[in-house]
């Protein structure tokens, strides 16, 4: 009897570490800190000067067809929704510097800030291990969503929509 009770609690327990296991932990990842400079104005973008609003933080390469491919959705996003404390915030990770990265912004008609990604910024991301690569944060400046690959531009919208209610 003594033993079919113990055995009985070693269930129940095994039992409950693997619930919890599988459960999601409470609480969202703060997006972190950081501090850069607009490719083509120069002005800080910072993570302090966007508290507040919905941010998009997309990180891209000048190289990369899909990120090129995505621009365009992008670019009708911020027009719709930039009113609304919300903003795309472009950070590139190309090797070759500023100059590709402004070719790029003036031929695509870019018109949300872009800066280029340092290591900091890279790791304080969790990692960026390729691109594109987004995170969708809200206005409490927690990031609800990380995106990799080509993002269609409905569930960019629907998205979207959730976090600036």
């Amino acid at each position: 009897m003594a033993n079919a009770r113990f055995f009985g609690h070693r269930v129940m327990m095994a039992l409950i570490l693997s619930v919890l296991l599988a459960t999601p932990a409470f609480g969202a990842t703060k997006m972190p800190a950081f501090n850069l400079k607009d490719v083509t104005t120069k002005k800080q973008i910072s993570s302090k000067n966007l508290q507040g609003n919905s941010l998009l933080i997309m990180f891209f390469a000048t190289w990369c067809p899909p990120c090129i491919q995505e621009i365009p959705n992008l670019i009708d996003i911020q027009n719709t929704y930039g009113k609304k404390k919300f903003s795309i915030v472009g950070l590139s990770v190309d090797q070759e510097g500023e100059g590709v990265v402004k070719k790029l912004i003036k031929k695509k008609n870019i018109n949300y800030p872009v800066a280029m990604a340092n290591e900091k910024v890279l790791r304080g991301f969790g990692g960026v291990y390729g691109v594109p690569t987004a995170f969708l944060v809200n206005r409490k400046g927690n990031i609800v969503k990380k995106y990799t690959g080509f993002i269609p531009h409905s569930v960019l919208v629907k998205d979207i929509k959730q976090v600036i209610r």
